[in-house]
């Protein structure tokens, strides 16, 4: 490699391949690396080269590989230990841990080999010095996986007992392993509570807490902490995902998948990482992942779905059944030789009950976007309680008995009394009923049968039954478009059906049902007209109609639970009425009534409509109490009848309502219902399914859960389209990803959301939200070290913000060019002509302002930008841009008799002094950033020479503090730093 020519391009090169993602990629580029630090013929540069190679298969599907390199470190150590530098003396030590866990991992390596490791590692960690902790830790690892559980007990007890010292894992790995212990000795609650400072960030390293976080999912769920492992889920699955090293715990999330319910969301996360079913370099992460497979395909099986697709090994295509066995035959035959190895059947057996876990929640709700792999199943009807299979008698009391009563399962019970009775000859009567009620199910397409039912109908006798049987017909042919032909069919049968009750040949249920058909007809007429050519009469004949039907059952209901039902379906029509002339609170009042008509004939379910279209009205008028009350009673009184997309509607709305008053974990749980509903309703709750996520990830985002939003609305942004949702929609979502990712201090990815956002905002009429968000790009740039591109995005949006009219953000624009200037390839002159423009600007802004609470702003703005300007300045002389503003004294101190510095070091000196005096009008909000200003006033006094000016802004800010609380941070820092400024410097010789 003809870059590499000495020592230092080496160490760049190897320091850069660090960077980079784990994988085979990396793994090459480092066994190239050796080759040239072995050109260089630099001891020390081969053994940099050798241990840079071990970390990167350590880290990656080759651990299996990591043995040779470690080999020759080793003898070279043994040969020549002055070769080694104090940090790769320590390193190779570091490394003989992962000698132990890799040897373990690797069946084919004997036991005996293990158990001789261990007593190596423990004579040269003594030789070396360092305590037994990390040997008896070697040790526990080695006891837990043969599953000894009196020898794990003693070596966990020592490992805990001995001192920390360099040798010892970080906190945060120390505390994995010993939660894992816990879980395998089933205490799940002391695990966890191990594992919270891992959790809550206390203890951090470059791969914890993500494996911690994997680790807790089946614990958390066990003890029905359902909520938790859904969050620890959303932000663990982020940080595995992009590390190959990470199969083990990608196969905890996987495993967690299948154990709520979310069966197509593993097959999703099995497809991301095809790999993973072939890697062989650490054989036993792969034994985990082909356990989980087995779990989640031969759950897939029990549930029906044995047949469909599913990822798998590359070659060949996959179904659930025949990946399930692959899996299941694979993992065994992997733990059975863990097994022979060991001497101990504790591996299979582990494997075994792995595979064979049931799910702990029945439907967990994650809310990223899922396909599912087959339509969920529907609950059957309720079948009579009989000892044999019913028979067609049986069957038809029970279809009667729901259908009389007007059960959701009604037509379902109908379909099976007509599979019953194909071949059986039945009464006419019976036959009415069944095709009457297989044409309910067919809907508009039902036309012909609804008359063949009505001449069985006649053929048993039942003449209003017939009648009533043609005009469900008609009401079929109005929902086919044919509105004019089934109302003059109607009419017909309106006028015979009033006929047979005057004269008492039928009852008043078939001639309710006669009379509800026609009012339906004339309300699809109505609404034909209202969307087309709105019609003066229509709504006049509709509401007569209507009102015949009322006067028909009134009373009635008490009796009979059908004509009930008429009462309350009229009162909705009415408010429809109600609606279509305006009179919204009218028609609330009506909805409100057809839904308690419909609940008090025990019949809540058909209430859900109402109650939706009174939540509309109540949000509509501002009634945000009166519509949460009407949500919560339609996703009472729907329960399971109410479709899955009706489901997401209500929840989608429910969220939006309690979000409203500030209740956002409650709204973040309907959303998550909303988003799983509209998954579960496929390609029609797409469109309701990006709304939910992306309301679910703001609901995240304010509650600080940034990992767990961005995975929602990066998933959200699937869904979410300008031409279905709405341009606004999509900028929103990016802008709140964006902030996630701020947070998670992924700032090139933020940039990219907030320019794409930024650039469909260009095009609005209003470019406040143009300006904002190229500003907030600016910002994510720089903090992703692309200061030319930050420099662009900061210039477009001083530009946006002129013309905006908004100096203070045009002046913050200027300054963060004037610092990107003075770190970047600009120069101190350009990035000092910035900041002198942030000034007049700010200046010109102030002069022109009369709004008091404007010059209040644009005061403070400009007393910060003199405060930077003078930092500016001070540090162009004296530091590298990377070091921070509270290590300027000592460098400026240094420095302060060269002219140029000193003369930099006056300019600061007059700004810091406008910014002090500016704070100081501020009042006592701004009495850190005067005091703060002061202070580094009095370092550039110091550094001057001038200790008695320095020693009065000392003073000064004591004075200030004089009665400040000491519980404040800020109070104590700034004392600290007074107090030193009043202490005499050292003499020469003296530090």
């Amino acid at each position: 490699m003809a870059d590499i020519t000495d020592f230092d391009a080496l160490r760049r090169a190897l320091a850069e391949n660090s960077e980079q993602p784990e994988g085979p990629a990396r793994n090459a580029r480092a066994e190239q690396l050796l080759g040239a630090a072995e050109r260089l013929d630099i001891p020390l540069a081969v053994i940099e080269a050798l241990g840079h190679q071990l970390k990167v298969y350590n880290y990656s599907s080759e651990k299996d590989k990591m043995f040779v390199p470690f080999a020759r470190l080793l003898r070279m150590w043994d040969e020549r230990p002055a070769d080694f530098d104090e940090y790769e003396a320590h390193t190779l030590h570091w490394v003989f841990k992962w000698m132990s866990a890799g040897m373990l991992d690797q069946p084919h390596i004997p036991l005996a080999s293990i158990e001789k490791w261990l007593g190596e590692m423990a004579h040269r960690y003594r030789l070396a010095g360092y305590s037994e902790r990390a040997v008896h830790g070697a040790e526990f690892s080695v006891a837990e996986h043969l599953g000894d559980r009196s020898r794990a007990e003693r070596a966990y007890a020592a490992w805990l007992a001995a001192d920390r010292d360099a040798m010892t894992d970080c906190h945060a790995c120390e505390l994995h392993g010993q939660g894992t212990w816990q879980v395998t000795r089933g205490r799940d609650a002391e695990a966890l509570r191990l594992w919270r400072p891992v959790l809550e960030g206390e203890f951090v390293c470059a791969h914890e807490p993500h494996t911690v976080l994997a680790s807790s999912l089946a614990p958390l769920l066990r003890l029905g902490r359902v909520d938790e492992a859904r969050a620890h889920h959303l932000r663990g699955l982020r940080l595995v995902r992009p590390m190959e090293s990470m199969r083990g715990a990608y196969a905890d999330h996987v495993e967690f998948c299948a154990l709520t319910g979310n069966e197509a969301r593993a097959l999703e996360l099995l497809a991301e990482r095809p790999a993973y079913f072939t890697d062989t370099g650490q054989p036993r992460s792969r034994l985990a992942y082909l356990a989980v497979v087995a779990l989640v395909t031969e759950r897939l099986t029990e549930l029906g779905r044995a047949g469909a697709r599913v990822p798998g090994p590359a070659g060949r295509a996959w179904t659930a059944g025949e990946l399930a066995g692959h899996a299941r035959e694979e993992a065994l035959e992997l733990a059975g030789r863990f097994d022979r190895r060991n001497g101990t059947p504790y591996v299979g057996e582990r494997t075994r009950a792995r595979m064979a876990q049931r799910p702990l929640v029945e439907r967990l709700p994650l809310g990223v976007r899922t396909v599912r792999p087959a339509p969920a199943p529907v609950a059957a009807p309720p079948a009579p309680e009989t000892a044999d299979a019913p028979g067609v008698a049986a069957l038809l009391a029970e279809a009667r008995r729901l259908s009389d009563t007007l059960q959701p399962h009604a037509l379902e019970a109908w379909a099976a009394v007509a599979r019953a009775a194909r071949d059986r000859e039945l009464a006419p009567r019976d036959r009415a009923e069944i095709t009457d009620h297989e044409a309910m199910a067919r809907g508009p397409e039902g036309i012909e049968l609804f008359e063949r039912a009505s001449a069985l109908y006649t053929e048993a006798g039942d003449l209003g039954e017939a009648l009533a049987a043609r005009a469900r017909g008609a009401y079929g042919r109005a929902l086919a478009g044919e509105v004019d032909a089934a109302l003059r069919v109607v009419t017909g049968l309106y006028d015979e059906a009033l006929a047979l009750y005057a004269a008492e040949a039928t009852g008043v249920r078939q001639t309710a049902s006669v009379v509800m058909s026609r009012a339906r007809i004339l309300m699809r007429r109505v609404h034909e007209g209202a969307a087309q050519r709105a019609s003066a009469e229509a709504p006049a004949r509709a509401e007569q109609a209507v009102r015949e039907v009322l006067a028909l059952v009134g009373g009635r209901g008490a009796d009979d639970v059908r004509l009930a039902a008429r009462d309350a379906e009229a009162r909705g029509m009415l408010a429809e009425l109600a609606l279509l002339r305006g009179d919204g609170g009218r028609a609330a009042e009506l909805f409100g009534r057809a839904a308690a008509g419909f609940v008090g004939a025990g019949l809540p379910w058909f209430a859900v409509e109402y109650e939706a279209q009174v939540a509309v009205l109540a949000q509509q008028a501002g009634d945000l109490g009166e519509a949460e009350r009407a949500l919560r009673s339609a996703l009472a009184h729907g329960g399971p009848y109410v479709e899955p997309i009706g489901r997401a509607q209500l929840h989608l709305q429910l969220a939006e309502v309690v979000g409203g008053r500030g209740e956002v974990v409650e709204a973040a749980e309907h959303a998550w219902e909303a988003a799983h509903w509209a998954d579960e309703a496929g390609a029609q709750g797409s469109m309701l399914g990006g709304w939910a996520r992306q309301q679910l990830g703001g609901l995240l985002l304010r509650q600080g859960r940034c990992a767990e939003a961005a995975e929602v609305l990066e998933s959200a942004l699937a869904d979410l389209s300008v031409e279905t949702h709405g341009d606004g929609a999509v900028v929103q979502t990016r802008w709140w990803l964006a902030d996630c990712l701020s947070e998670l201090d992924d700032h090139r990815a933020a940039a990219e959301h907030r320019l794409r956002a930024a650039e469909i905002a260009r095009l609005w009429p209003e470019q406040q939200d143009h300006a904002t968000l190229a500003h907030l790009a600016a910002e994510s740039l720089g903090k992703a070290g692309l200061s030319t591109e930050a420099e662009q995005a900061y210039t477009r949006a001083g530009d946006l913000w002129r013309a905006l009219g908004n100096a203070p953000f045009l002046v913050r624009s200027l300054r963060a060019r004037g610092w990107l200037a003075l770190r970047g390839e600009g120069t101190a002159e350009g990035a000092c002509a910035l900041m002198a423009e942030a000034v007049r600007e700010c200046e010109q802004a102030l002069r022109a302002a009369a709004d008091p609470v404007a010059r209040e702003q644009l005061g403070t703005e400009l007393a910060h930008t003199h405060r930077q300007f003078g930092d500016l300045l001070a540090r162009s002389a004296t530091e590298d841009s990377g070091e921070a503003e509270e290590d300027e004294g000592a460098e400026e101190a240094e420095g302060a008799e060269d002219g140029v510095v000193q003369a930099a070091f006056e300019a600061a000196l007059v700004q810091l002094d406008r910014a002090a005096a500016l704070f100081g009008t501020l009042g006592a909000d701004a009495l850190h950033d005067h005091t703060g200003a002061e202070l580094a006033a009095g370092r550039l006094e110091a550094g001057l020479g001038r200790p008695a000016q320095a020693a009065a802004r000392a003073r000064a800010v004591l004075a200030a503090y004089e009665d400040a609380d000491d519980e404040d941070e800020t109070v104590r820092a700034r004392r600290a730093e007074a107090t030193r400024l009043l202490m005499p410097e050292p003499r020469g010789g003296q530090a």
